[in-house]
């Protein structure tokens, strides 16, 4: 039974071939607009945003969630946020900063959200920072395929996630040695978002740092060439000092180094990610980044602290 039969049609021989050729065409035309509509979407899919494996361990891959302009193209050369999550290094959501990243890809930045192994039990957080490590590495290695800037790519995180940013900025060594060390995993800025970033004596987590700490505490590492910061924190935090912030923010500036600190009255740990802060940090941080010259104009959104 021909095609055309089933259809209804029972054309006589000489226009069997007629009908064949149109119904080619339009078969054709129906897998060029298909073909064509998939491009698009992928297309726009990739523009808005997308997830690569950095770096696999033990068959697992890791991956990095990248959040795009809409407007982005891969001859771009933008300035990124790379973001770590918190979760005191055994826990917490990957994708913890997604809000933020959409606001910076509104403002024309490429944000990537780390992927990272966590530590188990009381163990050190090495493989954490070898892995924030790796992610630096990877990106700017990348960074043509991806339309960024390798020399304009900050680093941001909440709690342990700030510590592991603040670790990438500031802290040699503690590199996974399958890394390509040529690669400079260093950010060109910081915003940290309250980071437990003291390890030592009384700070957060020096029961698993130990006694050699310092490999692992950024306040006990700040130097001149340090990556300008801005640190949030919520007087309220139990698990960092205000004085902590306060004595960080002392110490960059005698170093040479730019950094700006805020800290909002009652709130406690983790206030960051939730309004009116959410909008809050995420203007101070636009302006910040203006500062640098990685951003221009005013911040996209309103203060909402004096309606509350």
């Amino acid at each position: 039974m021909s095609l055309f039969t089933v259809i209804g049609l029972t054309p006589a021989a000489p226009k069997i071939q007629v009908g064949a050729e149109i119904m080619m065409k339009l078969l054709t035309g129906v897998v060029f607009v298909v073909v064509f509509s998939v491009g698009v979407i992928a297309e726009e899919k990739a523009a808005q945003g997308s997830d690569v494996v950095y770096k696999t361990i033990d068959g697992k891959g890791l991956k990095l969630f990248l959040t795009k302009p809409a407007e982005w193209k891969g001859s771009d050369s933008r300035p990124m946020i790379v973001f770590f999550h918190g979760g005191g290094w055994t826990g917490g959501p990957v994708r913890q900063f997604e809000n933020q990243s959409k606001y910076f890809a509104s403002r024309g930045l490429v944000c990537a959200e780390v992927e990272y192994r966590l530590a188990k039990g009381k163990e050190k957080p090495l493989v954490c920072i070898q892995d924030a490590r790796s992610a630096m590495r990877w990106l700017r290695a990348h960074a043509k395929e991806l339309g960024i800037d390798p020399e304009r790519i900050a680093v941001g995180g909440g709690s342990a996630g700030g510590h592991l940013a603040a670790c990438t900025g500031m802290i040699q060594g503690n590199d996974d040695p399958a890394d390509d060390k040529s690669v400079p995993a260093r950010p060109d800025a910081m915003l940290l978002f309250n980071p437990v970033f003291d390890n030592g004596p009384g700070g957060y987590g020096n029961e698993r740092m130990g006694a050699d700490y310092k490999k692992y505490s950024p306040v006990h590492n700040i130097s001149a060439d340090d990556p300008p910061a801005i640190v949030f924190l919520g007087s309220a935090d139990k698990l960092i000092p205000v004085k902590t912030v306060e004595n960080f923010k002392a110490e960059m500036v005698k170093a040479g180094v730019k950094c700006e600190a805020y800290v909002y009255a009652g709130q406690v740990h983790g206030f960051f990610n939730k309004d009116p802060y959410l909008t809050e940090t995420l203007i101070e941080s636009d302006k910040f980044l203006v500062s640098l010259g990685w951003l221009k104009g005013p911040p996209a959104l309103t203060s909402k602290l004096a309606s509350e």
